[in-house]
């Protein structure tokens, strides 16, 4: 059976608090490519032209940091098999994400990719996305 089939919501989704997916390691591979994160081990680390990035588009940075949370742990996506950015930072981007109107709930952990979220993701991240749902 193909991946697809087997994670119908291989595109977006959730997992626990964070964006996970096609989306979210695509987001991940753009931050990287941007420098503004490096992956230290298992987590990531968020560069001074990264911290300045993510405050630029609304990001809370700050309340991240301030979080008991670990800060931004890597986390293996489920169908990439690609590291995608979990802890407080991961959840504050998924919660940006949905102030922006970039992403919508569906059902259970399944997301949809707005075609706001697709132009804004691609214009201001950068990011290269298949243009399929879930």
């Amino acid at each position: 059976m193909p991946m697809s089939e087997r994670h119908p919501n291989r595109h977006v989704r959730t997992c626990y608090d964070h964006l996970a997916g096609v989306v979210a390691v695509a987001l991940t591979d753009a931050l990287v490519e941007h420098g503004h994160i490096v992956q230290s081990d298992r987590d990531f680390e968020l560069t001074p032209r990264g911290d300045a990035f993510l405050k630029s588009i609304g990001v809370d940075v700050n309340g991240a940091r301030e979080s008991k949370r670990l800060f931004a742990r890597t986390c293996l996506d489920l169908t990439e098999r690609r590291p995608h950015i979990a802890g407080a930072l991961g959840a504050a981007l998924l919660a940006r994400a949905f102030e922006f109107g970039w992403v919508e709930r569906t059902t259970g952990r399944s997301l949809a990719l707005t075609d706001k979220g697709q132009r804004e993701m691609s214009g201001r991240l950068g990011l290269t996305l298949p243009n399929t749902t879930n």
